[in-house]
């Protein structure tokens, strides 16, 4: 079948987040505009520049987390559990979860016509799988010696460690537990990872080489080693200012003119893609059809991002690839990470290319989640299609004056039967997905 026969919409949907582990709960926080960011829990904040974020606080790890399983599915999945660091756990998570809501029973599809496609952060080790080792390599004055780490200290590291680690296992993971046989690939551009992970699944069922994709990412900000990185790279909220108070749900301001920083977070989601013959003929529940996406990475000579050049190209690329004018467009879901820079830069992407379409943030109720935030960031928009209004951005009290943007503050603002996403990373990497309702 010709490429542009082939349409594909959503049938399932998974999440993990801080405001809400379900589509119902994650639109009750949106719609009651309740923040996920608190004081952290999970880390030892004395030592850290920030002592807040988006915890995932009900996600605990257990096979609990991953919905209705049959039998053999959960004894398999809970004795892979070692297997898996949180962020790995997290992505797994949500697409069981997002199997379970599309419908799909096992083995009532031909399984090498459905893939798996992640998108995720480089995820980094955690200090105390070493730290055995490191013990047995200390000399009597507790000094660490490197000639003995071959010897007594790697041999006190799990042998398995590296797996717990590896950014392609989500999908590994998933396609093993679910026996999906189809097309497979990770993809590990940060922030931006969730829209392009949604692209590549979209072309490959336009193609016709599979007629479902589970489609997904996941990530985190919230890290012993990962958050110190951030820390010396990044531009954190700050919750000791005037307008926020000490208060952690008002550090979060997307394009406020008092916005301070990007606030820590974690969380994943997924997605299930299908061809919509398919999901016709099993009379599946067709959550919005995906209609357009784009990519693009500016940056100068010396690695300086340029936030609002890679924007307005996944604009326009999104706007091209689905064939719909900017001014049709329900509203825009920014990136709006919180940050001055990064949010100056992309309103006026916004403002170039889309005019005074409706524009909002989920960041501003959960923080960042890494390559978490875009599918639950589609999420959300997706809820706001179906259930409306559409959300305020939290905390956008005064409105920069350099941000030339149609904001929402206030909770009366259609959400029109189509939005754009919007992700962009430190480094000038962007993308867009381009969804609407299906008609």
């Amino acid at each position: 079948m010709a490429q542009s026969d082939r349409r594909v919409v959503i049938t399932g949907m998974g999440l993990i987040s801080p405001i809400g582990s379900s589509s119902t709960d994650l639109w009750d926080s949106l719609s009651q505009q309740k923040s996920g960011v608190r004081l952290l829990s999970n880390l030892p904040t004395e030592h850290f520049p920030s002592d807040f974020g988006g915890e995932c606080t009900d996600f605990t790890g257990s096979i609990d987390s991953f919905g209705p399983l049959e039998k053999k599915l959960q004894r398999s999945i809970k004795k892979g559990l070692r297997l898996m660091c949180r962020e790995i756990q997290l992505g797994a998570a949500a697409a069981q979860l997002a199997l379970t809501d599309s419908g799909l029973e096992s083995g009532s599809i031909d399984p090498s016509r459905i893939g798996t496609l992640f998108g995720s952060d480089y995820i980094i080790t955690s200090p105390l799988d070493f730290v055995e080792g490191i013990r047995a390599c200390l000399d009597d004055d507790e000094k660490f010696c490197f000639d003995k780490w071959a010897e007594h200290g790697l041999t006190k590291v799990e042998p398995l460690w590296l797996l717990k680690y590896l950014p392609n296992m989500p999908a590994s993971h998933v396609a093993i537990y679910n026996d999906l046989r189809g097309p497979s690939n990770s993809i590990t551009v940060r922030e931006a990872s969730a829209n392009l992970a949604i692209a590549e699944a979209t072309t490959i069922i336009k193609r016709g080489s599979a007629d479902f994709m589970v489609a997904g990412s996941t990530g985190s900000r919230i890290h012993p080693l990962r958050t110190v990185h951030i820390a010396l790279q990044e531009q954190l909220a700050d919750r000791h200012t005037e307008a926020a108070g000490g208060d952690p749900t008002k550090a979060c301001r997307p394009f406020d003119k008092n916005r301070t920083g990007m606030t820590l977070g974690e969380g994943a989601g997924v997605l299930i893609l299908e061809e919509l013959s398919s999901a016709e003929k099993r009379g599946a529940n067709i959550l919005g059809e995906v209609v357009g996406y784009g990519s693009s990475c500016v940056a100068d000579k010396n690695g300086a991002a340029n936030y609002q050049k890679a924007l307005e190209n996944v604009i326009l690329g999104g706007l091209e690839t689905s064939g719909i004018d900017a001014s049709s467009i329900g509203h825009v879901h920014a990136h709006g990470l919180g940050s001055p820079e990064c949010d100056l830069q992309e309103s006026l992407a916004i403002a170039d290319v889309m005019k005074d379409s409706p524009v909002t943030a989920a960041k501003s109720y959960m923080g960042n989640l890494g390559s978490g935030c875009g599918i639950v960031e589609i999420a959300a928009s997706l809820m706001a299609i179906e259930k409306g209004p559409l959300f305020p951005i939290m905390n956008c009290d005064d409105l920069d004056d350099q941000c030339p943007i149609n904001a929402v503050q206030a909770d009366d603002v259609e959400a029109g039967d189509s939005f754009i996403n919007l992700n962009v990373t430190p480094q000038g990497q962007a993308s867009s997905v381009v969804i609407q309702k299906y008609q």
